[in-house]
């Protein structure tokens, strides 16, 4: 029989796995390192997704080598019954500290190469089917869909529940075409961040930040500022909305009969503009925004 020590070392890997499977982790989550969304969202995500894991795979594979070797050196040069004597000392030992130096410059070098590789592909610009302007704003959203030449304008929302949350300014956008994203500030950093699409950009006031991408699985997504951005920043919620082009098109022109015509501008002087004031929640939230 084992000894009791050899027992529970020989229990972590048990319970490693058993905290795995017992927490619902599914395989598809595991292969993904349990980012969020579901394959192909948008044409992006999978080369995030690859590049989220490979990273991982590497770094867990240094750490099993260095965890190893600690563990060996732990257990072999252990203090041992019957030891009196302090073992010899030794100051250097330069293959060892050669390693150790020309490993992490590799694995940083690498990282970064790999890195720049797929934000330059992913911050490329491209020619678009569609441009819509974000607007970020404390505590909303807005959206101008310039090539319909019609606007959405979101209100802060007042608490977080399920039903709430179905009065949130809502992002359509059509599926399988080519999105450019200006992203703007009315007042402070903000951050535009679809929590499926696996990326987002910081907002800034003063200064136009640009997106591309093509959403290609139909389906509702959540979207929030990822930027602390005053009191009610964790209210600052947005849902997503992957249409056909059909419905794409019907919403279109079903904000053009809301009368939600033309573009919100920063103009004061403009009926519709995004100030401040189109923000403040009342007694009836829908009359201000």
């Amino acid at each position: 029989m084992l000894p009791k020590r050899r027992l529970r070392w020989a229990a972590v890997p048990v319970i490693a796995v058993l905290m795995a499977t017992l927490s619902g982790c599914s395989s598809y989550e595991i292969s993904r390192a349990w980012l969020p969304g579901v394959t192909g969202v948008t044409n992006h995500t999978e080369r995030i997704v690859d590049l989220w894991v490979g990273s991982w795979i590497v770094l867990y594979a240094v750490g099993l080598i260095a965890w190893g070797l600690m563990f060996w050196a732990i257990i072999v040069y252990r203090r041992r019954k019957g030891d009196a004597e302090i073992p010899p000392q030794l100051r250097y030992n330069m293959p060892i500290e050669a390693l150790f130096t020309v490993i992490p410059f590799i694995l940083v070098v690498g990282f970064f190469a790999l890195t720049t590789r797929d934000m330059d592909i992913i911050e490329r610009p491209v020619a678009s089917d569609y441009r819509i302007e974000v607007v970020g704003k404390q505590w909303a959203w807005d959206f101008n869909y310039t090539n319909d030449n019609v606007f959405d304008s979101g209100i802060q929302l007042q608490e977080v529940t399920e039903e709430a949350e179905k009065e949130l300014p809502t992002l359509y956008l059509p599926v399988n075409k080519s999105i450019q994203f200006d992203l703007v500030s009315r007042d402070v950093i903000h951050s535009f961040w679809v929590i499926d699409f696996l990326y987002k950009k910081d907002v800034f006031p003063g200064r136009v930040n640009k997106m591309y991408l093509t959403p290609q699985v139909i389906g509702d997504y959540k979207g929030k500022c990822a930027e602390l951005c005053g009191e009610f920043h964790s209210m600052m919620l947005f849902n997503v909305k992957v249409v056909s082009q059909e419905d794409y098109d019907a919403r279109m022109a079903e904000l053009a009969a809301m009368g939600n015509v033309g573009q919100l501008t920063a103009d004061p002087n403009d009926p519709n503009n995004f100030n401040r004031n189109n923000n403040l929640p009342g007694d009836n939230p829908k009359s201000e925004g």
